[in-house]
């Protein structure tokens, strides 16, 4: 399984995930809308991160089940956490803070994280 690395703007948030990347989703709730993200999730256990979680803030909004995590310094938000709907921890990436990644090949399917 290929690992990748990502990090915030600044590098003060770093962390690898694990994992076969074909397909993300563009979500138009409110936060992802206003930021671009291109989210992936995945089981947690696949998410490592490598700097100090002192290095980031959470900011929850709507039902207060994500948790959006961002860097002190930067302010960039390069993954989130939740659970999915069987209580199994998750976490959903933002591929443009992966290293080496080719956005123009990935599978890009649409989310309507508004109508929730």
């Amino acid at each position: 399984m290929p690992t990748y690395k990502g990090s915030c703007h600044c590098g003060k948030t770093k962390f690898d995930v694990e994992g076969e990347l074909k397909q993300v989703l563009s979500c138009n709730c409110s936060i992802c809308r206003r930021t671009g993200a291109l989210l992936w999730g995945m089981p947690a256990d696949r998410f490592h991160l490598t700097t100090p979680d002192s290095n980031l803030k959470t900011y929850e909004f709507n039902r207060h089940v994500i948790k959006h995590r961002f860097c002190t310094t930067c302010g960039i938000d390069p993954f989130s956490e939740g659970v999915d709907k069987s209580g199994n921890k998750m976490v959903a990436v933002n591929v443009r803070c992966l290293e080496g990644v080719d956005l123009e090949k990935l599978d890009v399917k649409s989310f309507n994280g508004a109508a929730l």
